[in-house]
């Protein structure tokens, strides 16, 4: 099972990225856990222009290669825009496609000719079987190092709901689908000029997902959830994470076996 995990964004106090990693390093090889960390240096679609967006493209990468420099880590981050694919992927090794810009033809072209992995999140407004569309605009660019993730769809006013069997319709696709737990407890919107969450559900779609067949996880970490910039309400502890991960690998090896 993969785990793509680590703090929403990378804030002014770049030390909550460096303590996230190591400790989820340490735990994902107690669990013997393939993992790549995760941190957007921009957050380009937050609900409201005064909501932090995090350190910007050039001091963000410098921080996530510290971070990959001293932990050994694969790094993940959002791209937002065909130059920044470019410039980001002489630093990280998965180039993240946010939701909303998952059918965004130019971003992924440009995201497939790095050679990189593309991790495209399906957006909130697209049936599963559309997912097909976008990753045909990664691979027909000449890259099939393509990896999908679930995130929930928008049924109603700040809500979202997962379904379970979006899972297995991606994988028919021929490539491996990631679930994102925190993100599908997100209410958009939820208060006011931003977003909300339930993070109290996180542990219960995460198993789900696992038990219907998901290769990995995505999961944002935070030491202190109630007080980062940014998605606090339905980002996790390491503490937490280390009980849900236990769970979801004794799950994924009965789903595998």
């Amino acid at each position: 099972m993969i785990l793509i995990a680590g703090p929403c964004v990378i804030e002014k106090d770049p030390s909550i990225a460096f303590q996230t990693a190591e400790q989820l390093k340490n735990l994902t090889e107690d669990l013997q856990m393939p993992y790549i960390f995760k941190a957007s240096y921009d957050k380009a679609n937050r609900s409201s222009l005064s909501s932090y967006r995090g350190v910007g493209l050039e001091k963000g990468l410098d921080i996530l290669d510290e971070v990959k420099q001293q932990f050994g880590l694969p790094i993940l981050t959002d791209v937002h825009s065909p130059a920044e694919a470019h410039i980001a992927a002489e630093v990280v090794d998965i180039l993240q496609i946010p939701a909303f810009l998952c059918r965004q033809t130019d971003l992924l072209v440009a995201a497939a000719k790095t050679g990189k992995i593309v991790n495209i999140k399906k957006g909130q407004f697209l049936a599963p079987s559309d997912i097909e569309y976008c990753i045909r605009k990664v691979t027909d660019s000449g890259n099939k190092n393509v990896l999908v993730t679930e995130r929930g769809f928008a049924f109603g006013y700040g809500n979202l709901v997962s379904d379970m069997r979006a899972i297995p319709i991606m994988q028919r696709f021929g490539y491996p689908v990631i679930f994102d737990a925190t993100h599908s407890v997100q209410l958009p919107g939820g208060v006011g000029g931003a977003s909300s969450g339930e993070r109290q559900f996180v542990e219960t779609l995460a198993r789900a997902a696992v038990a219907a067949g998901a290769n990995g996880l995505f999961l944002e970490v935070h030491p202190q959830p109630d007080l980062a910039p940014c998605d606090g309400p339905n980002m996790i502890t390491p503490d937490t994470t280390r009980a849900l991960l236990t769970v979801c690998q004794a799950i994924f090896q009965i789903v595998h076996q």
